[in-house]
């Protein structure tokens, strides 16, 4: 039977790595069914998700609020493009912008399409409102960020995997330090900075954590400067570090702020930017858009999603059950893990090894344990389950992660 089950898994595998591109090195298993904060594979095997599809799954897979509000709207209308009016942008963006406190919401798919738009932003109102000479606007980034794969958010990429290969570049970038404000305050002498674009959690960097007080320091700063700061949240927001947003831990509200992922609760891409009239409106009709962003399901289940982050009050569980995983991770008695970090469920640790395999074995005994994760950045695992995992099933994982830790004996 085992035998029988091992080639189920490598069929499906093959039949992928087949006709698939080979941009992805996932673990080794075939997930078809997902419920909570778990998923089963294809052989029947039950698995805590701690990626949650990079946070895109805050709300757990399939919650039924929000599969339901899908289901009903793909009865009405899915799609009419934008070169129509349809029932519920408007109870959409209204919902939204009074959800975050903004004048207006820009409605597209994907994270890296949400941030191109930022970018476009920044721009548009360094020329229009800040006074910019033409073409000569800047943009400062951080080092070890991401920000998405287009070749123009990769023109300002640290990550030689995401990058080489891949020019000639965008200009109109510079890359500081992150969590150094020194770096920041040098950078904004440039009088043609627009606008400053940071993670307040570097999520694929390895869940690297600023200093406190780094994010309310650099905002002061680009107030000072006239400079936007623009808050990509896509991986760190919606209820994932035990706020709504992690620049809610020190009382910043970002110029510009970026969401994806888990907007609709993992149940297909939805992303959208949101910021005041004095930036969004300076883009007019026909200077950006998208055929599927703001489509009627994208609204309906977007409401769904972040009413559910409400009601079933997963801020607050992720602030709790967050600290909890994190100090229980730190009583593993083991020589392997050198570090825990992370804010709320948004956690990572760095492994200590000779190998430089070491993350990835621990993660493929963790799989036959029953707990799935993937390393980023070689050392590092990040461990980020959906926001509903409660205290009894953390202390099931951290007794899975300690058992699996002897395979680096």
């Amino acid at each position: 039977m085992q035998t029988l089950q091992h080639t189920l898994t490598e069929q499906f595998i093959e039949r992928e790595e087949k006709f698939n591109a080979h941009n992805y090195h996932p673990l080794p298993v075939v997930i078809e069914r997902g419920q909570g904060v778990f998923v089963w594979d294809v052989e029947g095997k039950k698995y805590y998700d701690f990626l949650s599809g990079y946070s895109a799954i805050n709300q757990g897979h399939c919650h039924p609020k929000i599969v339901g509000a899908m289901l009903e709207q793909a009865q009405k209308l899915t799609l009419i493009s934008r070169a129509f009016h349809s029932n519920l942008l408007g109870e959409f963006a209204e919902y939204i912008t009074s959800y975050f406190g903004y004048d207006k919401v820009l409605p597209m798919n994907t994270g890296a399409e949400a941030v191109e738009t930022a970018l476009k932003l920044a721009r548009k109102w360094a020329y229009e409102v800040k006074g910019i000479p033409e073409n000569q606007a800047k943009i400062l980034v951080c080092n070890e960020n991401f920000h998405g794969r287009t070749i123009n958010i990769i023109s300002f990429s640290t990550d030689p995997d995401a990058k080489n290969g891949f020019g000639p570049f965008n200009p109109g970038y510079e890359v500081i330090a992150y969590n150094d404000t020194n770096a920041l305050a040098l950078a904004l002498k440039d009088p043609n900075v627009c606008g400053f674009l940071v993670e307040p959690i570097q999520g694929e960097a390895g869940v690297v954590v600023p200093d406190e007080g780094y994010l309310k320091t650099c905002f002061d700063m680009c107030k000072e400067a006239n400079v936007l700061f623009i808050a990509d949240e896509i991986q760190s927001g919606l209820a994932r570090t035990g706020k709504m947003l992690a620049c809610d831990h020190e009382n910043v509200k970002a110029d510009i702020l970026i969401l994806g992922k888990a907007l609709s609760g993992g149940t297909f891409p939805v992303s959208a930017v949101l910021c005041n009239d004095d930036i969004m409106l300076t883009i007019k009709a026909g200077q950006h858009g998208s055929t599927y962003g703001g489509n009627p399901m994208a609204c309906k289940v977007t409401i769904a999603a972040l009413q559910v982050l409400k009601d079933e009050q997963m801020c607050e569980n992720a602030e709790i059950v967050g600290a909890y995983f994190r100090e229980e991770l730190r009583t593993i008695n083991t020589p392997y893990i050198s570090l825990v970090r992370g804010k709320g469920l948004l956690n990572a640790v760095v492994i200590q090894h000779s190998d430089p395999d070491a993350a990835w074995r621990l993660c493929l005994e963790m799989k036959e344990h029953g707990l799935i994760a993937k390393p980023t950045h070689g050392d590092k695992i990040r461990f980020s389950p959906p926001l509903m995992i409660t205290k009894n099933q953390i202390d099931e994982c951290v007794k899975i992660i300690a058992k699996s830790l002897s395979c680096l004996d």
